[in-house]
């Protein structure tokens, strides 16, 4: 009984050091934030008011088609009913850009062309979905809205996606279609002048992973990079993944119950999903070498759960020397972008990411 015993405490305090150094990774908490960091110049903070208006009301009754679309449906088909909610978001919504499917060196994608943009200049857009869900056609409105301020065309990939696929082979896919960007467009074969690389949540994830790679590779650098409320700790470690779950309006219902989960359940669980250590660059940039990054805008709502992943990110980037900014808004719900143009704040975050983007070396001829 003694050797049982032992056996099985050896084996806890096994789990317990895998479980803290090797899944958890270092300890962040000197990254969160501070009365000084927020009033810090690196930091904007934005607001329409004091209380919630009637757009962001409007914004959270429009999320309750995503329950409407689950009622009544068995779990096992979950998934697919909010693939096809996801893209049919704007289904009746008419775009004066122009949608080119097209296979970016073995990736399926699209281009995303508004009228007068010049073709040579080019975004690489990451949807968001939780790594599950999303498609180029699902966020047009944000891709639409990037050629127009960019004046310039968008590559909007339609990366592999989980369960399907591991979460290695959407990595590789930003990455193949990245390379590939750099050297064709709409017309061919031909080079790049401007590029810049942008994501929302999920693809935010995929955008800050892509741009280390890019780096460490040595290849081309964008110019620029935007990130749209970005989950860059896949160990679950922040602090407004529990302190926000009432305030988040759309990640809350969702994912909310999760933090009933004991965290190290859900840390060897994404381990054995996904064959990568939670910790890992790849699938937690923050926990990155974050030195020589290209200049870049994170923006996030102060509601959602993941507001520390961004903050945290952006302090550590700030550290290590990289010029990165962060844009925060009251009220908003997780990447409020996709709203545009009917919530003022969607309007005012694009207007900050033309504004940024014109500021970057090669950003001169982008649209006012």
């Amino acid at each position: 009984m003694i050797v049982g015993t032992c056996i099985v405490l050896l084996l806890l305090a096994v789990g317990w050091a895998i479980t803290r150094f090797y899944l958890c990774g270092a300890d962040l908490k000197a990254f969160d934030q501070s009365k000084d960091l927020a009033e810090a110049s690196h930091w904007q903070h934005f607001s329409t008011g004091q209380f919630p208006n009637a757009e962001h009301q409007a914004v959270v009754a429009s999320l309750g088609g995503i329950v409407a679309a689950l009622k009544g449906a068995p779990r096992s088909r979950h998934l697919s009913l909010l693939r096809a909610y996801m893209d049919n978001m704007h289904a009746d919504r008419a775009f004066v850009a122009q949608f080119v499917p097209v296979d970016a060196g073995g990736v399926a994608a699209e281009w995303v062309i508004a009228p007068g943009v010049d073709s040579s200049r080019r975004t690489l857009y990451i949807h968001g979905g939780a790594w599950m869900m999303g498609s180029p056609r699902s966020h047009r409105a944000i891709t639409s809205r990037f050629s127009e301020i960019t004046g310039g065309v968008v590559l909007a990939i339609d990366y592999r996606l989980m369960p399907e696929h591991s979460r290695k082979a959407g990595i590789e896919d930003c990455r193949t279609a990245y390379q590939w960007m750099l050297e064709a467009g709409p017309q061919g074969r031909v080079p790049a002048t401007t590029v810049f690389v942008a994501g929302d949540s999920a693809g935010a994830n995929l955008t800050l992973s892509l741009i280390a790679w890019v780096r460490d590779q040595g290849w081309r650098a964008p110019d620029a990079v935007v990130a749209l409320s970005p989950p860059t700790d896949s160990t679950l470690g922040s602090p407004s993944l529990v302190n926000n779950i009432v305030t988040d309006a759309m990640l809350g219902p969702l994912f909310g119950k999760l933090a009933r989960v004991p965290r190290t359940a859900l840390l060897w669980f994404g381990w054995f999903q996904s064959r990568i250590r939670p910790s890992h660059p790849d699938v937690s940039p923050v926990f990155g070498d974050l030195r020589g990054l290209p200049p870049l805008l994170v923006q996030a709502s102060n509601g959602e759960m993941l507001l520390d992943d961004s903050v945290r990110y952006v302090n550590k980037a700030l550290a290590a020397g990289s010029p990165v900014r962060l844009q925060t808004w009251d009220h908003v719900v997780h990447v409020w972008h996709i709203f545009d143009p009917d919530l003022t704040e969607a309007r005012q975050a694009f207007e900050e990411i033309r504004k940024f983007l014109a500021s970057s070396n090669s950003g001169s001829a982008l649209r006012p």
